[in-house]
């Protein structure tokens, strides 16, 4: 996929997230090699999307293939089935971090989100960043708001940087007034 329409620095955290073997590692050969095409067809939908469908197959639930999926809708505008790999990915991201499984229920006691070393509760910290996101933009604001609020308290110290999130959820509903 194009890399110009990333900004740098989520890329290199997505980067480290795919690099990274405690979210799985291990990716089959063929299933790498369909992500590589559906990343060179970025501009053919329906080929690129194939590809990622047979990575899946082969990968079902690896966090570089939902990263893959994620990627490719969120950037052709496919909104609502991004949030929907972000739900597959919160989901893997509380199984692989031993967290209760539906995210209002993850507490700041349960891993040590305010550290950028620790490489799955960072995972869990992103992918619930961008189901906010998702949510804000398909004008679920009130569930947006309640995810921003959740990584905030997560992480006071807010290094994933949710709360210009929250910030924009203030704006939106001021002019909405």
């Amino acid at each position: 996929m194009p890399t110009d329409a990333r900004p740098s620095s989520q890329t290199a955290i997505e980067d480290a997230l795919l690099a990274d073997a405690l979210l799985g590692g291990g990716l089959p050969e063929e299933a790498e090699h369909h992500l590589w095409q559906a990343g060179q067809s970025y501009h053919l939908d329906e080929v690129a999307e194939a590809h990622l469908k047979q990575a899946e197959a082969l990968a079902p639930d690896h966090a570089a293939v939902l990263i893959g999926f994620y990627r490719f809708y969120f950037y052709k505008g496919r909104l609502t089935d991004a949030l929907r790999i972000a739900k597959r990915c919160l989901t893997k991201a509380a199984v692989e971090n031993r967290l209760p499984p539906h995210w209002r229920d993850v507490r700041a006691g349960h891993a040590e989100f305010g550290s950028y070393d620790n490489m799955l509760p960072r995972f869990f910290m992103f992918t619930l960043k961008g189901y906010a996101y998702l949510q804000m933009r398909l004008g679920n604001l009130v569930e947006g708001r309640l995810a921003v609020q959740k990584l905030l308290e997560l992480d006071p110290s807010d290094k994933i940087g949710a709360r210009v999130l929250l910030e924009v959820v203030d704006r939106v509903e001021l002019d909405d007034e």
